[in-house]
């Protein structure tokens, strides 16, 4: 039988997880359940809960780093959710990345949600 992990904010305190995160994960995981592109280079995200949220991409695309070829709006309007609910993009949308895993680029869930931030139902479209 497999222990699971206990879900108080004091054990994930306990493992160096701040404040912020620790409540995250005691309270439950989210999932994205889609994912919109916004021509102001965020998303809108809508979450297992319901929630949606904004998650702005800006800070990440810069120049040397893995999301760099994001900066056109044409790459980075390629967004999509894969298997396992990572926001991801492929560098060359004519390679399979399931099979070339080097090719895709991607969020993991948790950071997508933990860097969001609320959104406005009517702005969701």
């Amino acid at each position: 039988e497999e222990e699971t992990m206990p879900k108080d904010i004091s054990y994930y305190l306990s493992q160096g997880f701040d404040e912020r995160c620790a409540q995250y994960f005691a309270s439950g995981r989210r999932t994205p359940q889609s994912v919109r592109p916004q021509k102001n280079f965020t998303h809108l995200l809508r979450f297992d809960n319901g929630e949606t949220r904004v998650f702005d991409m800006k800070p990440l695309i810069k120049p040397g780093t893995v999301f760099s070829f994001l900066s056109s709006y044409e790459a980075f309007s390629r967004v999509y959710l894969d298997s396992a609910h990572a926001v991801c993009w492929d560098k060359d949308p004519n390679v399979n990345s399931d099979v070339v895993w080097e090719n895709k680029v991607d969020i993991c869930p948790d950071t997508c949600y933990l860097d969001s931030l609320p959104a406005k139902e009517s702005s969701y479209v």
